[in-house]
């Protein structure tokens, strides 16, 4: 296995068993994501690649072992805290009918609101700043029914930025787009990286993971393969025992990073 990053995990699974609807995918099973990381984790379908990310997120719980935030076990965190400091973007979300794209995108909004503190100035720059930065400010007064499956995509990254976490958590992010908006959307996640936050992406694209994270951690049948750095994590060896596509690995000749080339 590789060496990770030295910075410290804010968020990170020890000893966890995790599954769902009483089937269990992954058992022991030790992970850290260093704070300020982009971490992209990938391995073939049904690996447990989501089953990890939801129990990152506090949507699933161990039957066994912990998932940490900050050094605190996330079960026990309530959950505006937990809003506070973790945004997730799922694979399928579902809006409520008739709502417009301005309004869903405000719901972001609501773990920064109290009784005494309501919506404000601050709340209305950070939806439009989130707009602007998806390219969805002239969706803004549009249902979400109207919008293509790309459009509402991007829609549903704009309420995750308008949340304002630190830490970010996207469960296969680029679904629906085109490769240019998907290229689009992961320079910014990588801009929102290089700002700071945490970012933490589930991707099938080895190329896409390896351009755009500076950590990855691969996955197969429920468990860590190797993490580490994408020019150690990504090698020809590795993705033919792992995927079983026999392939070169070339400096990619526009950022140098790792390029799985098929055989």
């Amino acid at each position: 296995m590789t060496t990770t990053l030295t910075t410290p995990a804010r968020l990170s699974a020890h000893d966890a068993t995790i599954g769902y609807d009483g089937r269990v995918v992954s058992e022991h099973l030790d992970v850290e994501i260093p704070t300020g990381s982009f971490t992209v984790i990938v391995g073939p379908n049904a690996c447990g690649k989501s089953t990890l990310l939801r129990a990152l997120a506090r949507l699933i719980r161990p039957t066994a072992g912990e998932v940490l935030l900050d050094g605190d076990a996330i079960a026990k965190l309530p959950t505006k805290q937990i809003a506070r400091t973790l945004g997730m973007l799922p694979q399928t979300s579902i809006a409520p009918d008739g709502i417009r794209v301005s309004d869903l995108v405000a719901r972001g909004r609501h773990p920064h609101q109290t009784i005494l503190r309501q919506w404000s100035r601050e709340d209305q720059s950070a939806v439009a700043a989130a707009l602007a930065a998806t390219g969805t400010t002239e969706l803004a007064g549009r249902l979400v029914d109207e919008l293509s499956g790309g459009q509402r995509q991007r829609v549903w990254v704009a309420m995750l930025l308008a949340q304002d976490a630190p830490t970010m958590l996207l469960d296969e992010p680029t679904t629906f787009l085109d490769i240019a908006h998907q290229y689009d959307l992961l320079r910014l996640f990588h801009r929102l990286h290089a700002e700071g936050r945490t970012v933490v992406a589930v991707l099938h694209d080895l190329n896409q993971a390896a351009r755009f994270a500076d950590h990855i951690i691969m996955m197969r049948d429920g468990q860590v393969v190797a993490y580490g750095a994408p020019a150690d994590v990504v090698t020809a060896e590795r993705v033919e025992e792992v995927f079983g596509l026999a392939c070169s690995v070339i400096p990619d000749p526009h950022t140098g990073t790792p390029l799985v080339v098929p055989r």
